[in-house]
């Protein structure tokens, strides 16, 4: 399955600092129907994500009903984003 949506960037301080993307409802909600078919446990969903020219495997976190997409410090750095940053985000599920 592949989607494709927009998003801003944010920032959890949590324990251990990440950045992320919320994946929207209806995207969700068409991920959902096949997470118990991929997941590795915990909700988490592998995928491949592309923003601009960077491209990386990892998986969604479950969170709220919905899922978010982690934004690694590196992808951050080479597409110059920082929080509140719109990006587009093309998501391979079950990569």
């Amino acid at each position: 399955m592949e989607l494709t949506f927009a998003g801003e960037i944010w920032f959890w301080r949590g324990p251990a600092p990440w950045h992320f993307v919320t994946v929207p409802d209806d995207e969700s909600d068409a991920i959902e129907t096949v997470a118990s078919l991929i997941t590795y446990g915990w909700g988490m969903v592998p995928v491949t994500v592309r923003i601009g020219g960077s491209e990386w495997t990892t998986s969604l976190w479950p969170k709220d009903g919905g899922y978010i997409v982690p934004i690694k410090a590196w992808v951050r750095a080479a597409e110059q984003l920082d929080v509140g940053d719109a990006v587009e985000v093309r998501l391979t599920v079950g990569a």
